[in-house]
Formats: structure tokens, C-alpha cells, sequence
């Protein structure tokens, strides 16, 4: 691991020195922040959202514009940091939560999505589409974007930057977060495929789309927490559990320290268990 690996969490807990903007939540104002993870790749907030801006002498690159809020926002942030225009906008996928607003960012852009994304995403028509994998470079920075296959949605994307080994992954995974609820009713066998092909990347740093950043390892902690999971839950229901007696049985107690640990981890388990019944790998 390089020194900026190991001054990261040291970087992050020191975000207020490095903060470019900060609107706190006041009434409905969005708590939105910029803070530099590492060198002109800056991480930009939008209250429990993230999206990802890199800077180069040819131009700048965004992922996830958010929403059209966020977007203006962006394009703030990119005047306030460089002369270049915003050249590249890559989605992660078409959720509407990480994907509304692209129109400001999108109109001098190459707009990148993967091949299963819907002809228009909020109004906008990717210009460029890829199957597996696409890489391109500008300026000093290369950019490495993987299809994740199905699970969490049909069309979700990582992206690695380098030479800074950073990556930016949506929903799929977060550092030290649990699963959201109750996996949104999705094939957990294929999310879990999708954890595995996350960790089968190249990158030291993880920039996720939720919660706080931080390295490789959350990412292999992350595929041990939802096949340990899955085990678990079946277990229970293979043994004739009820639902409540595997919600008090089932603690993974190695990640109570987990973000959303007390109240998603009954979530995690219902979904677990209604995919596991769904999807007729158990008997009710």
C-alpha cells in the first residue's frame, strides 16, 4: 500500500481542510461538500449521495451527475478548480438517484454508459456505450470502467482511475456499510457475483457512491459479509426457523460496527430470506 493509502482515513477525518464548499442541512438546503482524496480527483457530495470529478490538463471527467441540483453544482466546482471543460460524463448506472440531472454536464460531453442502459437516461442519449470493458486516457489520468454483470440493476459500472489506483463504485458495495434494506427485491446470488468481480479489480482506494471512503480490503470484508449472510439465513431456514427466530439468531456480530448495522440487518435478513424462498433454493 502507497503512502497516500495510508494517509487516507488521516485525509478524510481532515475533510474540513481540504473542503473547496460545504452547505450544511439547513431546512431543505442539501449538505453538499468537495474534498480531494487524491491528486485532482476530488469526491463530491450530495447529502447521502457521492459522485466523483477528476481534473486534467485536457479536461474533466464526472460520474453521476445526481440530479440537476448537484449537477449545477458540479460544473461550479470544475470552474472553480480549472479552465477545462467537463469532456467525459460516465454513468454507473440509470437509477434515477445517481442518474437525473445530466443534461447541464452532458451537453459538450462524451456521455459514457454501458450497453444494457436505457436509450436515455433522464433525457440524456449516451454517445458512447461498451459491452465489458472500456478504457480511455486524458491528460495525466486513464480511466478503466468494468461491467459488474446483473444483480444491483442490469447496467451498473465500477470505474478505476489511474495512475492514483482510484475506484468509484456504486450501490453494490461501501466500505463498513451494510447492504441498503432489503436488497430492493434483486438476485443476491448475482450481487454477490458482482461483489466478487469488484474485488477482482486493481485499486487501493474505494470511492464509493454511499458512505465514507476507504480501501481494498473493505470491498473483500463486504463479499465475506453477504456470503456469510446468505449462509446464515439459510441455515435457519433449512432448519425450520421462523422469520423472527433468525432475525434474533442471525447477529453478525463481526460488523456491529458497521454503518446502518441496528437497523438495515433485520432488512438484510427479510431480503435474504425472500430471495432464498423466491428463487426456490428453499422450501417455505
Amino acid at each position: 500500500m502507497n503512502r497516500l493509502s495510508k494517509t487516507l482515513i488521516g485525509t478524510v477525518v481532515l475533510a474540513s481542510s481540504t473542503t473547496y464548499a460545504l452547505a450544511q442541512s439547513t431546512g431543505n438546503l442539501p449538505q453538499r461538500s468537495i474534498v480531494e482524496i487524491a491528486d485532482n480527483i476530488y469526491r463530491l457530495q450530495n447529502n447521502r449521495h457521492y459522485s466523483l470529478l477528476v481534473i486534467t490538463d485536457e479536461g474533466a471527467v464526472v460520474t453521476d451527475p445526481i440530479n440537476s441540483g448537484m449537477a449545477t453544482y458540479i460544473l461550479d466546482q470544475v470552474h472553480n478548480l480549472t479552465d477545462q471543460p467537463v469532456t467525459h460524463l460516465i454513468y454507473s448506472h440509470s437509477h434515477g438517484d445517481h442518474a437525473s440531472g445530466g443534461a447541464l454536464l452532458a451537453s459538450d460531453s462524451e456521455v459514457i454508459a454501458h450497453a444494457n442502459a436505457p436509450e436515455r437516461i433522464d433525457g440524456i442519449a449516451p454517445t458512447l456505450r461498451f459491452d465489458d470493458t472500456l478504457e480511455f486516457s486524458l491528460g495525466n489520468k486513464s480511466f478503466e470502467l468494468t461491467y459488474l454483470g446483473p444483480g444491483h440493476g442490469e447496467d451498473l459500472i465500477a470505474v478505476v482511475v489511474r495512475p492514483d489506483n482510484v475506484a468509484f463504485i456504486t450501490d453494490a458495495a461501501a466500505p463498513k456499510r451494510l447492504p441498503f434494506r432489503n436488497f430492493g427485491g434483486a438476485n443476491i446470488d448475482d450481487w454477490i457475483s458482482q461483489v466478487k468481480k469488484i474485488n477482482e479489480l486493481d485499486f487501493e482506494i474505494f470511492a464509493p457512491a454511499h458512505g465514507d471512503v476507504g480501501t481494498k480490503e473493505d470491498a473483500k470484508d463486504v463479499l465475506s459479509y453477504m456470503e456469510t449472510l446468505r449462509a446464515e439465513v439459510l441455515n435457519g431456514l433449512q432448519t425450520g426457523m421462523s422469520m423472527e427466530e433468525i432475525q434474533q439468531n442471525v447477529v453478525m456480530e463481526d460488523y456491529s460496527d458497521w454503518n446502518q448495522y441496528e437497523s438495515w440487518l433485520p432488512m438484510n435478513i427479510q431480503g435474504m430470506a425472500n430471495f432464498l424462498i423466491s428463487s426456490g433454493q428453499v422450501s417455505k
